[in-house]
């Protein structure tokens, strides 16, 4: 009789477990709760969390009230604001062509200090034609085209001779970027598989979003700051759903991730504001408003911090909503307080790491302007309070906070829609929460 009893108790442990599985849960052998103590390599299925009827029911709200509204909102502006038509100006076009320099000698006359190339060319109204091109010698040029070289030209195509037609650019380096960039999708696809190839397609979209809309967007004239809000909220939908799925998670990551972009707006505005920022510091930007005479270059200096912060946001919020989910997954029954206690411990470390990486970022791109700074022997007052590096400071600073922000916004999002989720499935002790945040 005994035995029969211990037969019938091992089977229904076994019909727990399994139905265990069934829920997500997967408790291993031999510990009545949720967690190994580090034994074996057990592995936490976070899609369980998503699935969780509780979650479901919160994050659809939060998606219904929010998220919804503010994407309609942002689609309907964007539409709105769509360039019809192409923003080239007319009297700004040239005509291209490239070639490869099979041949090269000195110039005639000695008075022109160059060299003669002869250029095959590869594309244009002569293609496959040899065309007489002057190039700069060594001495001219930091590094000189040599035979065999592929070269960018210009052409003015109402030219009589082929020999007054063509006029030497730079080098044509299309070949080893497009190695570089293969080089980089295979990298991306090995690592992810279908999670990086998907976000490659992000990557694509993005790059239309910039091309296609942003910039010739404002150009046409609208706002700046409207115009990088809106296509970055835009982007950011496509590129989290693409690359991670529709689903609670990835909802309250976009969440958390709009929510630091408007800080980052009002912050960016405020302080370019401030510090009284025209906007003409950074290269280009004169000419961009020869070309758009209404150009808002304060608008615009914003909108290029936005849009600078936006990668990193990304990867924060995404970050954090997954930290969040893992915990929930491991603990069911965690209470919303230990949850964001453990996401922002989780996320201290990576705000530190993120935060100087973005500083960096943009130290290195005023490294050039710093070093003549450093050469004049200006104090260091003096130098921060110049345009060129004050612009640098704010983008850094302002771009940082937004992340700092995007921390707390996210893991509070990721710990109201998860928290005292499921408890009657499961009992865990107190401190596995935190044996699971030493995981990370």
């Amino acid at each position: 009789m005994a035995s029969r009893h211990a037969g019938r108790r091992r089977a229904d442990r076994k019909a727990d477990r399994r139905a265990d599985r069934r829920r997500g849960l997967d408790i291993p052998r031999g510990h009545g709760h949720g967690h190994g103590h580090g034994h074996g390599d057990h592995v936490v299925d976070t899609s369980v969390v998503n699935s969780d009827a509780i979650v479901a029911r919160r994050v659809r709200i939060v998606v219904a009230a929010v998220l919804i509204p503010l994407l309609v909102a942002a689609v309907a502006i964007m539409i709105a604001m769509w360039p019809g038509g192409g923003v080239k100006v007319q009297s700004y076009q040239t005509d291209t062509a490239r070639g490869q320099i099979t041949a090269m000698k000195a110039c005639p006359d000695p008075k022109d200090k160059c060299n003669l190339a002869s250029v095959k060319l590869s594309s244009g109204p002569d293609k496959g034609k040899i065309a007489p091109v002057q190039v700069p010698k060594a001495d001219q040029v930091p590094i000189p085209p040599k035979i065999g070289q592929p070269v960018m030209l210009t052409m003015v195509a109402d030219a009589p001779k082929i020999a007054d037609r063509y006029q030497y650019v730079d080098h044509d380096r299309t070949k080893p970027l497009l190695i570089l960039a293969v080089i980089f999708a295979i990298a991306v696809v090995a690592l992810s598989r279908w999670r990086g190839f998907a976000a490659l397609i992000a990557l694509a979209v993005t790059a239309v979003m910039l091309t296609q809309f942003i910039m010739p967007a404002i150009l046409k004239g609208s706002n700046p700051l409207v115009v990088a809000v809106v296509g970055g909220s835009v982007i950011m939908a496509i590129a989290l759903f693409l690359t991670h799925g529709i689903n609670a998670e990835s909802s309250i990551a976009l969440s958390g991730t709009i929510a630091a972009l408007g800080m980052t707006v009002v912050l960016g505005w405020f302080f370019t504001k401030f510090s009284q920022l025209s906007g003409l510091a950074p290269e280009g930007a004169s000419q961009a408003q020869q070309f758009s005479p209404g150009l808002d270059l304060t608008g615009l200096l914003v909108a290029g911090m936005v849009i600078g912060a936006l990668g990193v946001l990304d990867d924060v919020t995404v970050t954090q909503a997954a930290a969040v989910w893992e915990l929930s997954a491991a603990n069911p029954a965690a209470s919303r307080r230990e949850l964001l206690a453990a996401g922002l411990r989780i996320g201290r470390t990576h705000v530190a790491s993120v935060v100087n990486t973005l500083v960096l970022a943009y130290a290195g791109a005023a490294l050039p302007i710093l070093l003549i700074f450093a050469v004049q022997g200006l104090p260091s007052q003096y130098v921060i309070s110049t345009e060129m590096v004050a612009m640098e400071v704010v983008r850094g600073l302002v771009g940082s906070l937004g992340i700092i922000a995007a921390v707390p916004l996210t893991t509070a999002l990721a710990a109201m829609a998860v928290a005292d989720r499921s408890r009657d499935l499961v009992t865990v002790e107190p401190e596995h929460i935190h044996e699971t945040q030493q995981r990370y």
